[in-house]
């Protein structure tokens, strides 16, 4: 045998043990930043749609959830909240909701809503982005005698009926959003998906 001659079975082995090593190696280094491109779990729930009890809401009660980073709120409409909201339509910017980019199809109708009682809505004014108040009490001192009840916007003084639909003159040119949502059960409600989709 040459001092020349190769032993070639170590030579694989050798080859083989480096490429094993260097990959093992490429993969800790890799794994960590294709995993921080990755949405957190939280970014995941942020966008997932989320079940509201409706059972808890009272009549003329509010309850606020979030949604996409948004608060949505669920409003358990009265019969003398409904029986209200025909009275002031010739006030209203867009009383028939004929702007189809604010609220589902199924949604757009003089209550903005599935069920008559329960309105959902982003809590988001629609002029900068300020979150109004709801002030369902007609006719407070404050935002004159002919007030039936809505949300009134601190920051620039937008105002919106029970419906969520903007009154004239308001700074906000349109109607609050209406999220896409559909009923489980009577007293089951999920926000995010739309009506009819699958959950």
């Amino acid at each position: 045998m040459s001092d020349k001659s190769v032993d070639n079975s170590k030579r694989r082995f050798l080859v083989t043990m480096a490429s094993a090593a260097g990959g093992a190696a490429t993969l800790g280094v890799a794994a960590p930043f294709v995993m921080s491109m990755m949405p957190s779990a939280r970014a995941k729930a942020a966008g997932a749609p989320v079940e509201v009890d409706l059972s808890k809401i009272e009549p003329g009660m509010l309850l606020a959830v979030e949604w996409r980073g948004k608060p949505v709120w669920v409003v358990n409409r009265s019969k003398e909240m409904l029986d209200l909201m025909a009275r002031h339509d010739g006030k209203l910017t867009d009383p028939a909701s004929e702007n189809a980019a604010q609220q589902p199809d199924y949604c757009k109708n003089p209550l903005r809503s599935i069920k008559p009682e329960y309105l959902i809505v982003v809590g988001i004014c629609t002029h900068l982005g300020c979150s109004p108040t709801f002030r369902k009490e007609v006719g407070p001192a404050d935002l004159g005698a002919d007030w039936p009840g809505g949300w009134f916007c601190p920051c620039h003084g937008s105002r919106f009926d029970l419906a969520a639909r903007v009154f004239n003159g308001s700074p906000a040119p349109t109607n609050l959003v209406i999220p896409p949502h559909k009923y489980l059960s009577d007293t089951k409600v999920l926000i995010g998906v739309d009506q009819g989709a699958a959950a």
